[in-house]
């Protein structure tokens, strides 16, 4: 049972890297493409580990103002809008096109 549980630290502390902040400083980009690759950093600071690169989850969405707005709702600070038919609300035009170029080409003649 104990080669087992060594065998499994020593498997599972090979897959990830540790850095320090310094390194982690001067070669960030390097280190977000391992982690963007699906590898595991920790980051440490003074042989402590103060915070942990890792891959999106799967969930996650692409755009970082989509990831946002999902956490707030996943912590339930807002509530998604309940819509017929789980579409977008119809819009209403302001305005007719006609009406508005004809604005448009009445500003221009008064300048």
């Amino acid at each position: 049972m104990f080669f087992l549980r060594k065998w499994l630290l020593e498997a599972t502390l090979s897959e990830m890297l540790a850095v320090g902040l310094k390194v982690l400083k001067n070669r960030l980009s390097e280190y977000v493409r391992m982690a963007a690759r699906g590898e595991v950093i920790l980051v440490t600071d003074r042989d402590r580990v103060v915070a942990e690169l890792s891959p999106p989850r799967l969930q996650r969405a692409d755009m970082v103002a989509d990831a946002q707005l999902a956490e707030i709702v996943r912590q339930g600070w807002l509530s998604p809008p309940i819509l017929p038919r789980g579409g977008v609300p119809d819009r209403a035009p302001v305005t007719k096109l006609d009406d508005l170029l004809e604005d448009l080409s009445t500003d221009r003649a008064e300048r």
